[in-house]
């Protein structure tokens, strides 16, 4: 089985190399016209869309899924608005291929500049969220790559009817049908194959749980753009603005669970704790959300309890929080360095010196000033989608747009220059 699962791979790796040539020299208009294609075919397939996900959904249930992943894998009519919404953004996006960035004269009177190339084939894999595969298709196939999508078994159905329509839209556009692969076997070694095909794959991007990510940056042999963690967090400032930091702290944390941009830990500046903390705290047990705290909180909040050392690195995901008093910004900044995940984190402050030091000290791939940390997203960042959130530190970092998705090469112009 193993065999067979090895050759299919490999069958779809050669395809998608061969239609990575293509999609790189594919005009702009061709590209804009597979993704409104696209879009079309997902708004007349609504439907089937919702039938193939409600087999997901049973058969999640049936497996035992938590409500976390059962939310992750829900098609609501919402979301394939969004995804419609997703691929007419993205067409409406400058084009990055070609561009040329930094033109310059240099003494020998060559020009010299960086031209934007797509990185070629793209390997992603990915649990639970069917959208992903139309995040994912939409912005590989702007920025000229070729793709090979696995998502996980339990979203199997609906990625497979995803697929179809994407499918449709890129045979309308005279597109390679190569261009947007996905794998229709639920064979975990379909996933140890494809992170092992340099000959074939340019970059994988893991997306889902640590483990997962874990396992795909320790075994792959090509490039991964990859964060193991959204351990985000929101420091409350004694210079913050109450009702900021109320409706941040709320949205924050219960917008939505189980994403990665979610604040798992709230930091409260010592001279507002006793006054601020109550609030929030009735906010938050109101809705559900559990409280663990540091021996301060839970001194303000008998509803608390005691927080442990692992709680101020655990990726709730959940109606968990984790919160701390500190006694100044300094000591806010040494715990999110400390135990953040260099994902996202925000300061809710209206001292202008304080919020441009925590911009400067906090290393984080999204830092914020008076703002949730649910922004963190490429959607909202203007990106169009993003086919995941970077915390490393080479080629790209955040929110991976279509430029994350390209790559530089020099261009020289001269005209019969030779050098001396």
């Amino acid at each position: 089985m193993t065999e067979q699962v090895t050759e299919y791979m490999h069958g779809l790796g050669r395809k998608a190399r061969e239609a990575s040539a293509d999609m790189a020299k594919a005009e702009t208009s061709d590209k804009n016209k597979a993704l409104l294609a696209i879009a079309d075919e997902l708004k007349a397939a609504r439907e089937a869309l919702r039938k193939a996900n409600a087999i997901d959904l049973e058969n999640g249930r049936n497996r035992g899924l938590d409500s976390a992943l059962l939310d992750r894998l829900e098609l609501t009519d919402a979301r394939i608005d969004t995804m419609v919404e997703n691929l007419e953004q993205v067409a409406a996006l400058p084009d990055p291929v070609g561009t040329i960035d930094d033109m310059k004269y240099v003494p020998s009177g060559i020009q010299i500049g960086q031209m934007r190339v797509p990185l070629g084939v793209i390997g992603i894999i990915y649990e639970s969220r069917p959208n992903v595969t139309i995040e994912a298709a939409s912005l590989c196939l702007k920025s000229g790559n070729a793709v090979i999508l696995r998502g996980g078994s339990e979203s199997i159905a609906s990625n497979q009817s995803i697929a179809a329509c994407v499918q449709k839209g890129l045979v309308k556009a005279g597109l390679p049908e190569a261009a947007v692969q996905v794998v229709e076997t639920t064979d975990r070694a379909a996933v140890g194959t494809l992170i092992s095909m340099p000959e074939y794959v340019d970059v994988i991007v893991p997306r889902g749980g640590k483990g997962l990510i874990e396992r795909i940056s320790k075994d792959a042999r090509v490039p991964v753009i990859k964060h193991l963690d959204g351990i985000c967090h929101v420091y409350i400032d004694d210079k913050a603005d109450v009702s900021k930091a109320v409706n941040i702290a709320i949205n924050a944390k219960t917008h939505r669970y189980g994403v990665c941009n979610a604040m798992e830990t709230l930091l409260v500046n010592q001279a507002v704790a006793k006054s601020l903390l109550p609030e929030l705290a009735a906010q938050y047990l109101d809705i559900g959300v559990e409280l663990r705290g540091c021996s301060e909180v839970c001194r303000i909040l008998p509803d608390a309890v005691a927080a442990s050392e692992e709680d101020w690195v655990t990726e709730y995901l959940g109606p968990v929080l984790s919160i701390r008093v500190v006694a100044d910004m300094d000591e806010a900044i040494a715990h999110i360095n400390r135990y953040g995940s260099h994902h996202t984190d925000a300061i809710v402050t209206e001292d202008y010196t304080r919020s441009r030091r925590f911009l400067r000290e906090v290393d984080s791939s999204s830092v914020m000033v008076n703002a949730s940390t649910r922004f963190a997203d490429g959607f909202e960042y203007g990106l169009g989608a993003e086919i995941g959130i970077s915390t490393d530190k080479i080629h790209a970092r955040g929110p991976v747009g279509l430029q994350g998705l390209t790559s530089q090469k020099y261009v020289v112009f001269g005209d019969g220059h030779i050098r001396k």
